[in-house]
């Protein structure tokens, strides 16, 4: 099944993601921080998703962004919100749960991908 809030303008793979990234794209991970304790992807900058909004002035709107949470959809939400704001932003569909599905590494290394 797939996701009913999913947005395929917005969403991009993993492997999309990366491209962006080693195309000048900021990733943007929104997860709690014991999430990112347990393992995240490297380069990522991270801001909790409740402190983005206070944070957007940190972020270059002439660089696209490409948002990741574990699973997808706090992400998505992201992407959607900053697009409303003018922002060049993408979510990372399957969040890193599908980044670590398919084998990406995360650091550190043996990290992984937390529970909630």
């Amino acid at each position: 099944m797939t996701n009913p809030l999913s947005d395929p303008g917005i969403e991009v793979t993993p492997q999309g993601a990366q491209e962006m990234v080693a195309a000048g794209a900021v990733l943007v991970d929104v997860r709690e921080p014991y999430e990112v304790e347990a393992g995240r992807i490297e380069g990522a900058r991270h801001i909790e998703l409740e402190r983005l909004a206070s944070q957007a002035e940190t972020l270059d709107r002439d660089t696209p962004i490409v948002f990741q949470c574990r699973g997808g959809v706090r992400s998505l939400m992201a992407a959607q919100a900053f697009r409303r704001a003018g922002f060049e932003a993408y979510s990372m569909a399957g969040g890193i749960q599908r980044w670590f599905d398919e084998g990406r590494p995360l650091v550190p290394e043996h990290g992984t991908v937390a529970d909630h």
